[in-house]
């Protein structure tokens, strides 16, 4: 079953000039490389420092993003911050400039309940005027969003579906049997190290960071999973964990990014940049 929403969508890097605006040049480059290989961008997501980046720049690069697309690519917007009246101005705003979802995350400065988790969601979708994904990202909100919580949201006509970051096997492998049959709700796997597990189980799409860098390995990974070659699906999910290593082993969440940068300057893909409090690698 193809759902509106699925394959691969890889969180783009922001790429930035030395005076911390976006680099349009390079947004069209890293975007047309996922184009080549399948791969839908997401721009604004935790990968792309959305947390760090103003009102201003963030219109650029969502505008930047849908004039460069491809004919069949999506652009997911990341949603990220602690306004809500200001994340649902930047979801129509990021709608209105062409983008196909928003993509969620959880407020984070104050510990959530259930219950205000179930009304911010049911807030924004009442109130952006597209599709709008929940993102679920313990590492970086200290929260996570519960089981019964993600059931009862996924009834909103307007909620399509859960990018799902939570390094939680029993989790994943609930959420994935209980979304799959679902034509309106689709359930994205976030854990780069489960892109294999979580497409034979039947996830409806993966989000690897390290598809910024090897967009042509989950090209692979993908189209293995989708003829059920499940054998050569693992070796490139293999693959693609030697390569996570070398921007993931040892380092924090901020340190990773700046040496995905990093490895992406060396392929002339962008600059090194890193938006404050971020700093780059020498």
């Amino acid at each position: 079953m193809q759902k509106r929403f699925s394959g691969v969508v890889v969180p783009m890097i922001t790429p930035l000039n030395k005076d911390f605006t976006v680099d349009v040049v390079s947004v069209e480059r890293i975007v047309k490389s996922f184009a080549i290989n399948g791969i839908h961008p997401l721009v604004l997501g935790t990968t792309g420092e959305s947390s760090s980046i103003n009102q201003k720049e963030s219109l650029k690069l969502v505008e930047a993003a849908v004039r460069f697309k491809g004919k069949n690519q999506c652009i997911y917007a990341g949603l990220v911050g602690n306004q809500v009246d200001d994340l649902i101005e930047r979801g129509n705003q990021y709608l209105g400039l062409g983008a196909d979802c928003v993509v969620a995350t959880l407020p984070s400065y104050y510990g959530l309940t259930s219950q205000q988790m179930t009304f911010f969601y049911n807030t924004l979708a009442n109130k952006i005027s597209g599709p709008v994904i929940m993102y679920n990202i313990k590492a970086t909100t200290q929260m996570s969003i519960p089981l019964d919580v993600i059931e009862a949201l996924s009834t909103h006509p307007n909620i399509w579906g859960l990018k799902d970051s939570e390094r939680d096997e029993e989790r994943m492998n609930i959420c994935i049997n209980r979304y799959k049959t679902n034509p309106n709700f689709s359930y994205f796997s976030g854990w780069g190290a489960q892109s294999y597990g979580s497409l034979k189980l039947g996830a409806d799409g993966i989000v690897p960071s390290t598809g910024n860098y090897v967009p042509e390995m989950y090209k692979a990974l993908y189209e293995s999973a989708l003829n059920n070659d499940w054998e050569t699906c693992e070796a490139w999910q293999k693959e693609t964990d030697v390569v996570a290593q070398q921007y993931q082993k040892d380092k924090t969440l901020g340190e990773s990014l700046a040496v995905l940068k990093g490895l992406m300057n060396k392929k002339g893909l962008c600059n090194k940049t890193m938006m404050p409090p971020l700093t780059e690698v020498e």
